[in-house]
C-alpha cells in the first residue's frame, strides 16, 4: 500500500553468563531446591553463599525454573548480594543476576527494576570503577587465582544493566540520574587489557545511547575522547573488530552531539569500521579457525603427555633422594611451560563467533542508519511473528501518511563516503548462502553448530540491508540498470537455486523485502525485469502460507509491482489473471487486515491501465468480485480494526477502502461488467 518502509532493528537484549561460567547443585524438587538454596544465601559462611549463587546461575539458565525463584522473591534475596564483603559473592550474586535479566526476558526484567534492582547495581558499579585501578587483592594472590576480581564481577554488572536498560525505560532514566556514564567509560579504558570487558561496555553503551536524548550532554570532550580512543584501536583480533562496530554504532546514536562540520568525516569513520568488519570472508574464517583448533587440540594433547613423563621422571629421582627438598605439586608445570601464554579455551571459535557478531551489528546499523526515525519501535513489533528475531516488522505506508524513507545523510560528502567504502558491494556479498564447507564443519561440530544459525542471520540481516540500501539511493549510485539486473538474477538464484522453495520465516522476510525493493526501483525507471511470472507466482505461492504477516505483504506488493508493469505489455492477458485471481483470493480469504488491504492494492495497480488488463479483468469478473467484497471489507474494518491495528494501520486501511470505491466506480465507467 505505497512505498515499503524500511524496518529499524534494535539490538538483541539478554547476555547471559553462560552454561560454562557457573556451575552448581543438582537433584530434588525444583521447589526444594530453590527454597534451599536461597536460604543459603544468607548463610555466614561465604563460601555458602557463593556456592548458593553459583548453583543459582546455573539453574536459572533453565527458563521453565525462572517462576520458582521470582515466586521466592530471588531478585530482593541476590541484590544485598551485589555488595557482599566477599569478592566472590558478589561476581557470582551478579552472575546469578544476569542470567535471570537473560533468560526471563522483557517481563523479568521489569520485575527486577519494579524491586530496586538498581539501587545495589549502581552502588556496585560505582566502587568497582573506584577500584578498577587499585585492586583489593594483593598482586600475588590475583597471579595465583589467574582471576582480577574486581574486573571479573565489572563485567557481570555491566552485562547485567545492559539487559535491563535494554528493556526497561526506568532503568535507562536511572543510569542517566545517577551519572552511571562516567563509571561504565572509566571501564572502557581497560580495552587494551580487557578486550572482553569493553565489548560488554559497548554493548551496554549501545543500549542506553539508544532513543536517549537526555544522555547526550553527558557525552563531553573527555567522553568522546574515550569512545574516539577505542574505535582507532589498531589490534586485528575479532574481538577488537567487534569492540570498534559497537562503538561505532554508540557514536552513530550521539550523532547529534557532533559539530556539523564533522559528521562527513565521522560517518566516514564509522562505515569504514562496518566496511573493514564485512570485508572478512566468515566462511574462510570458519575454515581457518577450525583447522588451528585442531593443531592446538594436538599440541595440548602431547604437551600432556610430555609433562605426565616429566612427571614420572621427576618422582622417580625425588624418591632417590630422600633429602632433597619436596617441590610442591603443580610448581613444575606452571614454572616450566608456556601454557599461560597459549590461547584460552575454543578461543578460535570465540574469534569466528566476536566476527560473526560484528558483521551482523554493522549491517543493522547500516539499516538504521538509512530509515527515519520518527515511528516508534513498537509500530514495527505489532504484525511481527518472532520471539527469537532481531528483525522488526516491515509495514507499508501510503505515499501520503507521512511516514516515508528518509534519507542516509543529509549531505553529498556522507552518501560519498557511503559509497567509496564499497558499502554495497560488501552488503551485496553477505547476502550469499554461507560457504558449504564452513557449513559442514559447523554442522558436525556440536561446539561450532550455533554458528551455522549466525551465518543465516548475517545473510538475513544483508537482505535487509540491500532492501534499506536500495530505498535510499539512486539507481546511478547503485550501478546503472545492468546493476540492477544482474541484482534481480542474484536474488533469483538465492530463492530458485535449491530443489525446494525456501520455508525458514526469517530468510523468507528478509528476501521478499529485498526483492520487493528491487522491483519497486526497477519498474519505476522503467527497467526489465528478469523474473519470470512463474517463478514469481511460485514464490507468491510458498510466501503466501507463511505465518509472518510481514512476508505474505511483501508477496502481494511484489505481485502488484510485477503485474502492474506485464499490464503495460503485449499478450501478457493469461498471466494478468493468474495475478488477478491469486490477489482477489488473497484479499477475501486473508485474517490479516493489512494482508488483504495490501491485496487490494496491488489488484488497483495491476488493473488500472492497460488493454491486457482489461481483457484479463473481465475474464475473471473483477468488477463482480469487489462489489460482492466491498461490504464485507467495510464490516471487517469496523468489528476488527480497533485494538488490533495501530493508527497508522489503520490510516492506510481507511485509504484502501476510498481506493475500493473509486477503482469500481472506475471498472464501471469502462463498462466492465460480468459476463
Amino acid at each position: 500500500m505505497g512505498k515499503s518502509r524500511a524496518r529499524r532493528f534494535r539490538r538483541t537484549p539478554f547476555a547471559s553468563a553462560g552454561p560454562e561460567q557457573h556451575r552448581g547443585g543438582e537433584g530434588g524438587s525444583e521447589e526444594e531446591l530453590a527454597a534451599e538454596l536461597l536460604e543459603k544465601l544468607q548463610h555466614p559462611s561465604a563460601e555458602v553463599r557463593e556456592y548458593a549463587c553459583a548453583s543459582i546461575s546455573k539453574l536459572l539458565q533453565q527458563k521453565h525454573v525462572i517462576p520458582t525463584f521470582l515466586q521466592r522473591d530471588v531478585v530482593r534475596c541476590l541484590g544485598p548480594l551485589l555488595m557482599d564483603h566477599s569478592l566472590a559473592v558478589r561476581e557470582t550474586a551478579a552472575g546469578a543476576l544476569r542470567n535471570l535479566s537473560a533468560c526471563g526476558g522483557f517481563e523479568v526484567c521489569d520485575d527486577m527494576v519494579t524491586k530496586d534492582i538498581m539501587t545495589p547495581l549502581v552502588a556496585l558499579l560505582k566502587e568497582c570503577s573506584t577500584g578498577l585501578d587499585a585492586n583489593q587483592l594483593s598482586p600475588k594472590k590475583c597471579r595465583e587465582m589467574n582471576k582480577n576480581y574486581i574486573e571479573d564481577i565489572a563485567n557481570e554488572a555491566i552485562n547485567l544493566l545492559w539487559n535491563v536498560c535494554e528493556c526497561n525505560n526506568t532503568a535507562v532514566h536511572i543510569f542517566n540520574k545517577e551519572g552511571c556514564l562516567e563509571a561504565v567509560l572509566h571501564y572502557m579504558k581497560k580495552f587494551s587489557t580487557n578486550v572482553d570487558l569493553a565489548i560488554s561496555v559497548a554493548n551496554c553503551l549501545q543500549a542506553v545511547t539508544e532513543d536517549n536524548p537526555d544522555l547526550l550532554s553527558s557525552f563531553n570532550a573527555s567522553a568522546q575522547q574515550v569512545l574516539e580512543t577505542v574505535m582507532l584501536c589498531p589490534e586485528s583480533t575479532m574481538k577488537h573488530v567487534l569492540l570498534r562496530t559497537l562503538i561505532a554504532g554508540t557514536i552513530w546514536n550521539i550523532k547529534d552531539t557532533i559539530p556539523a562540520g564533522s559528521l562527513g568525516s565521522m560517518v566516514n569513520a564509522i562505515l569504514k569500521i562496518f566496511s573493514e568488519s564485512l570485508a572478512i570472508d566468515a566462511g574462510e574464517m570458519i575454515i581457518h579457525m577450525s583447522e588451528a583448533e585442531k593443531n592446538r587440540l594436538k599440541l595440548t594433547v602431547e604437551t600432556e603427555r610430555e609433562e605426565n613423563m616429566s612427571d614420572v621422571i621427576d618422582s622417580c629421582v625425588l624418591n632417590e633422594d630422600d633429602d632433597m627438598e619436596e617441590i610442591p605439586k603443580g610448581k613444575i608445570k606452571r614454572e616450566n611451560d608456556i601454557s599461560d601464554l597459549l590461547p584460552s579455551d575454543k578461543w578460535e571459535l570465540k574469534e569466528v563467533t566476536a566476527l560473526l557478531t560484528a558483521q551482523q551489528t554493522a549491517l543493522e546499523i547500516i539499516v538504521n542508519m538509512c530509515c527515519s526515525e520518527d515511528p516508534s519501535d513498537d509500530e514495527w513489533e505489532e504484525l511481527s511473528s518472532s520471539d527469537e528475531s532481531d528483525l522488526f516488522m516491515e509495514n507499508s505506508y501510503n505515499e501520503g501518511s507521512g511516514l516515508l524513507m528518509s534519507p542516509l545523510c543529509l549531505c553529498d560528502e556522507v552518501n560519498s563516503a557511503f559509497l567509496n567504502n564499497l558499502i554495497p558491494k560488501k552488503i551485496l556479498e553477505k547476502t550469499a548462502f554461507p560457504n558449504s564447507v564452513a557449513l559442514d564443519i559447523c554442522m558436525h561440530n556440536p561446539s561450532w553448530k550455533p554458528l551455522i544459525k549466525k551465518l543465516n542471520a548475517v545473510q538475513c540481516r544483508a537482505l535487509t540491508c540491500l532492501h534499506s540500501i536500495l530505498s535510499v539511493l539512486d539507481v546511478d549510485c547503485l550501478g546503472g540498470a545492468s546493476a540492477l539486473q544482474s541484482l534481480a538474477q542474484h536474488l533469483s538464484q538465492l530463492v530458485f537455486s535449491k530443489t525446494e522453495l525456501p520455508t525458514d520465516t526469517e530468510f523468507l522476510e528478509a528476501i521478499t523485502s529485498a526483492l520487493r525493493a528491487l522491483l519497486q526501483t526497477m519498474a519505476s525507471k522503467n527497467i526489465s525485469q528478469c523474473m519470470t511470472p512463474e517463478q514469481l507466482l511460485a514464490l507468491c505461492e510458498a510466501g503466501i502460507h507463511s505465518s509472518n504477516a510481514s512476508v505474505r505483504v511483501n508477496v502481494v506488493s511484489i505481485l502488484g509491482i510485477s503485474g502492474s508493469v506485464l499490464a503495460k505489455g503485449q499478450d501478457t492477458a493469461e498471466t494478468l489473471k493468474m495475478i488477478g485471481k491469486f490477489l482477489l483470493e488473497v484479499a477475501m480469504k486473508e485474517s490479516s487486515l493489512v494482508v488483504a488491504g495490501e491485496a487490494l492494492d496491488a489488484l488497483f495497480d495491476v488493473f488500472a491501465d492497460g488493454k491486457e488488463a482489461e481483457k484479463a479483468a473481465v475474464q475473471i469478473k473483477l468488477l463482480a468480485a469487489l462489489k460482492e467484497f466491498q461490504p464485507v471489507f467495510k464490516v471487517r474494518m469496523r468489528k476488527e480494526g480497533k485494538g488490533q491495528y495501530s493508527t497508522d494501520q489503520l490510516c492506510v486501511l481507511d485509504n484502501v477502502k476510498m481506493n475500493l470505491r473509486r477503482f469500481i466506480a472506475y471498472l464501471e465507467t469502462l463498462g466492465k461488467t460480468p459476463t
